[in-house]
Parts: structure tokens; sequence; C-alpha cells
């Protein structure tokens, strides 16, 4: 998915909301996601030093539910053109170095924009970033020119963080793709850049290793990682931050000056905070990471495969398409039902069941099917019952003929020959599933996503807000969907606070999304998105007010209209929707660390009052 910032298992909000003022030093202030890119780079063991702060289908209709109607019809380019900067001065200020590019740059309108063609930003110049001192004096030389900044490991930003129209500098970190083994550290070090798929098969090729990333290829660990992270092995392994040990990040101080400051999982006082707040804490609040440290917990011995989770060598893989023309509205709410009923019995950790992990793409009906890919490890306690048991118990009751996934399915490409389960290596399925859908990966789509974690199934209101809308005749576009992921297990074994990832007891979340071509839809598309989610959670003022049901957002799918307070009529504030309890010692990373509010876009983590 797009996460982002793209986790993604994973996708985009809508418009930017201005901050309360801060006062700064000399420090303008940045907007800041971090997002992802697929180069090579040499790979090399590093060691760093601890220091302490310094102080396509478009269906129209013609009204929307609440809303006044739809736009009227248009073609444009996927993105705007590149200005022509007539005046020399922007070119002539341009700082000096290779990796600087400006508005005559054949690259530059590439660079303009991410994977979601809604946001497009028009800078001075890109900074193109390949280490931690390059970072350094990137910042330190944006920071000098008064410059607003954003970051960025390859564009997989949901947001408006990374390119908007008062972006005058992207520091693109998208080049910095290594993965390597520290031996120092006895950790596995990753780079802001790498794709989750280079990440993937670096690890497991040369040390049998993984972590519990996303299923998403080109999602990159930037983002990713600092939003928590999560993936098909989550059930079974926990988020991929329960497994970050070290962080390397430029930040900058009261008094304007950047530095490079790492922080490990056995740092105490503002140098633990700074560790903490990239375990969930979401991209672009406190620094430029520009790397990542992993070793898991319970790590044992000296030798690399003994110090992270165990990749699986195989698994097993199903994958159902239930056909549109056979479901009505009893139907489709006993198939919810019955997923809201096995993640209620078997959220907790230790089980057989938590070695199973799967998706539901409750496609809108114009696609054509709804579809369910399950995975589990082959190797796993009685794997194949477990499997057999979750199939049954979703379909139970539903007289529908499942049929072969022969076309890309919500977040999934087309499975066709998984109707029946089949056993095939880890890798492949890793692969095959992140890889080939059009629909996720297409790169001149504009889209709309929004978020929930749920803690016990669908009621019956929103069973149906999500079969009217999901049914709506006059709605026609089939890269609609509602992605129901699995969650729990393993996830559910971390306390609260022992991360900044605070959401710690759900069985599954939502990514509502839907994807269209052309910028004159965009309130349409945006109005739909919004109509349904905000029925879904009417009677919390319209978003997922955490309580006995429901806990909250993903910030790696960040939705500004959660700070919106005519989307938002809750009272409550958007950062207790993303952080709940652990905003405060967030909060707290932000004064030791970036005290003039230097990195910040419009779901900043705001400094103490």
């Amino acid at each position: 998915m797009a996460s982002s910032s793209g986790d993604s298992m994973g996708s985009f909000p809508v418009v930017p909301l201005s901050r309360l003022p801060v006062t700064r030093s000399a420090a303008r202030q940045v907007r800041i996601c971090a997002a992802y890119t697929n180069e090579e780079k040499p790979i090399m063991n590093t060691t760093t030093i601890e220091t302490p702060p310094s102080k396509g289908r478009v269906g129209r209709r013609s009204f929307l539910l609440g809303s006044a109607g739809a736009a009227a019809a248009g073609a444009m380019m996927p993105f705007n053109a590149a200005p022509s900067f007539a005046d020399a001065s922007v070119s002539s200020a341009l700082p000096s170095g290779g990796g600087v590019i400006g508005p005559k740059d054949p690259r530059y309108l590439d660079l303009r924009t991410g994977n979601n063609v809604r946001f497009v930003a028009k800078p001075d110049y890109v900074h193109m970033i390949n280490s931690a001192k390059d970072a350094k004096k990137a910042v330190q030389s944006a920071v000098d020119a008064g410059k607003k900044v954003s970051v960025r490991s390859g564009g997989h930003c949901f947001a408006d963080f990374v390119c908007n129209s008062d972006i005058e500098v992207i520091l693109d970190v998208s080049t910095m793709v290594g993965v390597s083994y520290d031996e120092k550290k006895r950790a596995f070090a990753v780079e802001p850049g790498a794709r989750l798929s280079n990440v993937y098969e670096q690890l497991f090729k040369r040390w049998g290793v993984t972590i519990p990333g996303g299923i998403c290829y080109s999602v990159g660990a930037g983002g990713h990682i600092v939003g928590g992270g999560y993936g098909l092995l989550s059930r079974a392994h926990g988020l991929v931050v329960d497994h970050l040990y070290a962080v390397e990040v430029v930040t900058v101080d009261a008094d304007g000056k950047a530095s490079i400051q790492v922080a490990t999982r056995g740092s105490r006082g503002a140098l633990g905070d700074l560790w903490w707040a990239h375990t969930g804490g979401g991209g672009g609040n406190f620094g430029v990471v520009t790397k990542y440290w992993f070793r898991s917990p319970h790590a044992k011995g000296s030798e690399p495969a003994g110090q992270l989770i165990e990749a699986p060598s195989r698994v097993l893989v199903n994958a159902l398409a239930f056909p549109w023309d056979q479901v009505d509205e009893t139907k489709f709410r006993k198939l919810m039902d019955n997923w809201g009923a096995w993640h209620e019995e078997f959220k907790d950790p230790g089980t057989p069941e938590s070695h199973l992990s799967s998706l539901f793409n409750l496609n809108h009906k114009a696609h054509g099917s709804l579809g369910m890919f399950t995975q589990i490890d082959a190797d796993a306690p009685d794997a194949t019952g477990v499997l057999e048991r979750f199939i049954a118990r979703i379909t139970d009751g539903v007289d529908i003929e499942t049929s072969a996934m022969t076309k890309p399915n919500g977040e999934l490409p087309a499975l066709p020959d998984f109707h029946q389960t089949r056993e095939i290596s880890w890798m492949q399925a890793t692969r095959m599933v992140g890889t080939d859908n059009p629909t996720i990966t297409n790169p001149t789509s504009r889209g709309a996503h929004k978020s929930a974690y749920f803690k016990k199934r669908f009621t019956d209101a929103q069973l149906d807000v999500m079969w009217e809308q999901m049914t709506r005749e006059d709605f026609t576009n089939p890269d609609t969907m509602m992605v129901v992921f699995s969650f729990g297990g393993a996830v559910n074994a971390v306390k609260k606070d022992a991360t900044a990832n605070v959401q710690r007891d759900s069985i599954f979340k939502i990514c509502l999304q839907t994807f269209w071509p052309d910028k004159a839809d965009d309130d349409f598309y945006l109005g739909w998105a919004r109509e349904t989610f905000e029925a879904m959670f009417a009677s919390s003022g319209g978003v997922p007010v955490p309580d006995g049901q429901v806990d909250g957002c993903y910030i790696n799918y960040p939705d500004t209209d959660m700070a919106d307070p005519k989307r938002n009529r809750s009272g409550v504030a958007w950062s207790e929707l993303y952080y709940q309890g652990n905003y405060p010692r967030l909060q707290r990373a932000k004064k030791s660390w970036d005290p003039t509010n230097f990195f910040t876009h419009s779901l900043g983590v705001e400094l103490p009052a």
C-alpha cells in the first residue's frame, strides 16, 4: 500500500491545515515525510558514537450523501508542468554540489511529486543526499538560508507533508539504500531509501533473517519504520519497531545547529526519548533519519543469524474471490461478522493461530468481486489445520461459490493459481504479493485514504454504511476498496507505552481508499471517502475515537481531515486519535530534539505548551 509514508501493508488525506504559530530562532518551519526508492548501493559496515543533545476508471454520480454535488469532468496531465523560472536569481542561489537539482534540470519535473500526484511541490531545488554527513550539511544549509524543507526517501507519503506549494527545498535520501550487518552493534543497518523488497531480499539471502514489514515492495524503510511498520508476519513477530535497536538522525538544536545523533534501545534521558519517538511517532517530527539498526529483544549469541527473527522457509497461501453477483446484504454481513469473530477469538499472542495473517478486500461492487488473501508459515504448529479452519470459519453460513482471483483485487495482484491452498517459498510469496498490482503501484494516480483500528468486530450500524457505500449504483469506480488487515497476536504482547505505537490491543485495522486519474474529480472522490468514513463513525463525531470498539488511526496512513474540526467533530484532538497517552512523551522528545519546530508538517508533533 502505500504506507507510507506507506506502510505499508501498506495509503491519502486531503487539505493541508495550518498549525498554531511557534516561535523559532534562525529556523523556519519544515514539512517532512519519508518515502523511498529502489537503487542499489555498496554494502558496508558502519560504526557510530552516541552523543547527547546540544540544547480509470472513473464513475461519477450527480450527488453525494451529505454533499453538494460532483465536479465537472475534465482531463489533466498526471502533474503540473514544471514552472519556467525566469528569475535567474533562483538558479544562481542554488547550493553548490552535483546533488543539487534545480528547475532547469531535466530530473526536476519528476522530483516535484511522489506516488500520489494530488500533491505537487515547486521547490527552489531538490537536494539528493547520500550519507549522514551529507544530510547534516544539507540541513545546515537550509537552516542558514531560512528555507522551508521537506524530506523524501521515495514518494509514498500519503498526505501533503513532502509536496506542497510552501516547500522551498526537498531533501531526498532515496539513494541511501544500503543494507548491512554492523558487527560492533550486533545489528542490521538499513538506510532510509531502501525499498522493502530490497530489505527483505538482502536480509533473507545473506543472513536468513527478516523484519515483519509490509507487503508493498516500493514502500521504503524511512517512513515505514518510524510510523510503526507492520505486515503479514506481524501477528507472529510484532511490529517492525519491536525489533528496532538504534536510529541515526540529523537534528537541529535551539541555536539552529545541525548535528548527527545516534540513539539506541538502551539509551536513557533525551537520547532514550529520541529512540522511542522513532518507534511509531511518525515521520517528519524530530529530524532526518539516515540509518536504522535492527536487533530483536530476544537476540542471542554473536552470529548475525541470531540477532533478528528467522525468516520463514515456506508458507501456505490461499486467495479467494467472492463474486459480487452472489453477494446480498445478508451474506455480506455474515462474511464480515465471521471475520470479526475469528479475530476477536484469536487476538492474543502465542497461539498456533497467531502465525496466520489475512487481508480482506471489500472492493466496491463496480470491481466485480470481494477478495481474501491468507498466508501462514508452513512450519508453524498445525499450519494446515489452522488455515483450513480459518477459511471454514469465514465462509460458514455464507452461500457463495468462491472463485479464483483472476484479476487484481484491492491491495493484491491477480492470484489465479491459489484458489486451492498452495505451498511456496516465503520469498516467492513476498515477491508475488507485493510487486504486481497496477492499481496500488500506478505512479500517475490520485488517491484518498483513511484508517481505523478495531478492537471488536464491525457494529450493525457500520455494516449498514459499508453495504450502502460499496453497492451504490451511481458510483462506478472499480479502484475503490476498504482493506481489512489482520492485526493482534504478537503485536498485542507489547505494552502500550513500550513504543510510541500505542495501538496494542486491536484485532484488525482498515484502510478505506479510492484511486482516480483526473484532478477535476478530486472533490467527488474525496467527498465519497469522507462521507463513507464519517458515517461509519457518526456516533463519535465522524472519527474513530478510542473506546471499547475502535482504537484511533494509523499514523503511516496520515489523514489531515483528523485535524479539521469540520471533518473531526468529536472534540477529540487529532493527536489523541493517533498517539493517545503516548503523545506527551513525543512532545518531550520534540522539545529536546527540535526545540525550534524546524521539522513539522500538517500533522506534526507539537511542542509542549
